[in-house]
C-alpha cells in the first residue's frame, strides 16, 4: 500500500481536534495522539465513525489494524467517548463510598433491635424524655416571641420522637445571646442539663429560620451522648436528623398520630420533606440512577457535609461526655 497521510477530525465533548497520520500507521498511534490532546488514556477511548466502533487493543499482536485497514480515510469525522483517569478515580471513589454506606446499613439492619420493657404508660415516657423547662432571655427584645420559638421547638413532634426513641432528657432549653457568644450557634452544658440555642439574628431585629435552629438542636442533642465531634458523634447526629425528616414524611402520609403533641411546626410541602430526607442524612440512592445523576448526588452529599462541618465549627460543646443510659 502506498504511503499517504490521512487527516482526521476527532470530536470529544464538543471540541474538535485535527489529527494527521500516515495511512499505514497502526491504530494505536491514533490512540496515543488523542491521549496527548484529551488526557483520556487509550484503554478508555472509544472511537465511533460511520457506524463502526473501535477500542484500543490491549495486546501487542502483529494483527493490529492500520489506519487504512480500520476504514479511516482522509476527511473522515470521528466521535470519541471516554473518561480521564482523574474522572474515573472520582467515580470509583463515589462508588466505594456508596458501597461502604450500603454495607453499614446492611449491618445495622441485621443487628437485633433492643426493646425496652416499660412498667409504666407511654405518657410516662413522654414526660420523662423531653424538655423539662424552657426559658427566654427577658432582657433581650421581644421575649414573648423567643418564648414562643422555644416552646415550638420543645413540642416539635419529630424532635420529641427522637428524644423518646434515644431516651434523651434536657433540663433547660434556653437562648444563646449573639453578643455574648458571637461565634456559637449552640451549646450543650452537662450532657443535657442545659441546651442553649442561638435563635436570634445578630442584629436582634428578628429570629433565625426554624429549620436551621432545629438542625442545631439535633446537633446539640447528639452531645447528650458524645462530647467530641468524632465519628461516633457524626453518625448519631446524622441519624437524628434523618429520623426527624423521616418522621415528618411519615406524619404527612398519616402513619404517625400527632393528637397529643399540640400546635407545632409542620413542613410547608412534600418537596420540603424530600429535601430534608436527602440533606439531613437519608441515602436517597436509586437503582436506576445514571452515572451523571450519581455524580450530582455525590456533589449534593459533599455540600451537606460542608454544612455540617460549618455547624461543628459553630458549636461550643466539647470534651468528654457521659453516655446516657
Amino acid at each position: 500500500m502506498s504511503h499517504e497521510d490521512v487527516m482526521l477530525t476527532v470530536t470529544f465533548r464538543g471540541t474538535s481536534h485535527t489529527v494527521l497520520l500516515p495511512n499505514d500507521a497502526p491504530l494505536s498511534a491514533l490512540h496515543s495522539r488523542l491521549e496527548l490532546l484529551t488526557s483520556v488514556p487509550p484503554s478508555l477511548q472509544k472511537l465511533i465513525y460511520r457506524g463502526k466502533k473501535f477500542r484500543h487493543r490491549q495486546d501487542d499482536s502483529d494483527s493490529e489494524f492500520t489506519i487504512a485497514q480500520a476504514g479511516l480515510r482522509d476527511g473522515i469525522k470521528v466521535q470519541m467517548l471516554g473518561s480521564t483517569v482523574e474522572e474515573l478515580g472520582q467515580l470509583n471513589a463515589a462508588d466505594s463510598a456508596h458501597q461502604k454506606k450500603e454495607k453499614i446499613l446492611r449491618e445495622r439492619a441485621l443487628k437485633p433491635q433492643v426493646k425496652l420493657r416499660s412498667t409504666g404508660s407511654s405518657s410516662t415516657s413522654s414526660h420523662q424524655y423531653c424538655f423539662h423547662r424552657i426559658e427566654a432571655l427577658t432582657h433581650l427584645p421581644r421575649p414573648e416571641t423567643a418564648t414562643e420559638c422555644l416552646t415550638t421547638l420543645s413540642k416539635d413532634p419529630a424532635v420529641l420522637h427522637v428524644m423518646q426513641k434515644h431516651r434523651f432528657s434536657v433540663g433547660l432549653l434556653t437562648e444563646l445571646a449573639p453578643h455574648e457568644h458571637p461565634g456559637l450557634l449552640g451549646l450543650n452544658v452537662g450532657s443535657g442539663v442545659t441546651i442553649k440555642l442561638r435563635i436570634r439574628l445578630d442584629t436582634y431585629d428578628g429570629f433565625r429560620p426554624y429549620l436551621e435552629v432545629r438542625r442545631v438542636l439535633c446537633h446539640e442533642l447528639a452531645h447528650n451522648v458524645w462530647g467530641e465531634h468524632n465519628n461516633d458523634f457524626k453518625e448519631l447526629n446524622s441519624q437524628l436528623n434523618r429520623e426527624v425528616a423521616e418522621f415528618e414524611a411519615a406524619a404527612r402520609a398519616g402513619t404517625h398520630g400527632l393528637s397529643d403533641l399540640g400546635d407545632t411546626y409542620q413542613p410547608s410541602s412534600d418537596g420540603e420533606v424530600e429535601a430534608l430526607v436527602h440533606v439531613l442524612g437519608g441515602t436517597d440512592l436509586r437503582v436506576n440512577d445514571t452515572t451523571e445523576e450519581h455524580r450530582i448526588r455525590a456533589l449534593e452529599a459533599a455540600t451537606a457535609r460542608l454544612r455540617n462541618e460549618e455547624l461543628e465549627r459553630s458549636c461550643g460543646t466539647s470534651g468528654p461526655q457521659k453516655q446516657s443510659g
